[in-house]
């Protein structure tokens, strides 16, 4: 059995951990939770009701965070022609095509976000077994797959967030920092909120949310009722 810290053993008595908070007290209770030495990132977990095994319960997608992460990820975009220099205008951190495939076929890694054009798939797909497993392959499903390569670079850059559930039915995200304002919190909480319900799949049964969880990155978490998400 793990054990936590003294901060962290503080801060559990502060709340009562079996009350289901509304949006607002849950987000300003972690924000004020939240006393590491460092700007906290500020999680939010979600349980679902779907079976993540089924295809038609898969749930996945991407929204852009109207006050961002509180970090700026480095973004690699994989493109050729005319939309190299785009990428590069739009803020891109490495662009490139078959040298950027070498590297990290390679091992390199420098990056947080790859972006492609469609028609560099047919390569990037080859990394498929080295990105895939590490969550960095562009898929037209979180718009990292498109021509607009301008707005996706910048939209990442302004903190588009992606999210997938994962085998045990659970999305996870950032919506900030522990240092924004508490209204910033909780627009970024609500942006997410409303993409989730949005890609609510037509397979799934019952209560969509079944539990909700915000915490910090060093705090414990905090449960919301999931029943009055707004």
């Amino acid at each position: 059995m793990s054990k936590h810290g003294k901060r962290y053993d503080d801060a559990v008595k502060q709340y009562d951990k079996n009350t289901l908070y509304e949006a607002k007290q849950a987000l300003e209770l972690v924000k004020n939770l939240a006393k590491a030495k460092f700007d906290e990132t500020i999680e939010i977990a979600f349980k679902l009701g779907v079976d993540p095994r089924h295809a038609d319960q898969q749930v996945r997608g991407a929204v852009v965070l109207p006050h961002g992460t509180g970090k700026t990820r480095t973004v690699l975009v994989f493109a050729k022609g005319e939309k190299v220099k785009e990428a590069e205008t739009a803020g891109a951190d490495f662009v490139g095509a078959e040298d950027m495939i070498a590297k990290i076929q390679g091992g390199w890694f420098g990056f947080e976000v790859a972006v492609a054009t469609p028609d560099m798939m047919g390569m990037v797909g080859k990394l498929g077994k080295l990105l895939g497993p590490k969550g960095l392959m562009p898929n037209p499903k979180v718009g990292t797959v498109t021509f607009d390569v301008d707005r996706a670079v910048k939209e990442i850059k302004a903190g588009k967030v992606e999210y997938r559930v994962d085998k045990t039915g659970i999305v996870a995200a950032p919506i900030g920092k522990a240092s924004f304002d508490l209204e910033k919190l909780q627009e970024n909480y609500q942006a997410l909120v409303d993409a989730l319900i949005k890609a609510k799949p037509a397979g799934a049964k019952g209560q969509y949310i079944k539990t909700v969880t915000v915490s910090s990155t060093m705090g414990p978490g905090v449960r919301l009722n999931p029943l009055k998400l707004s």
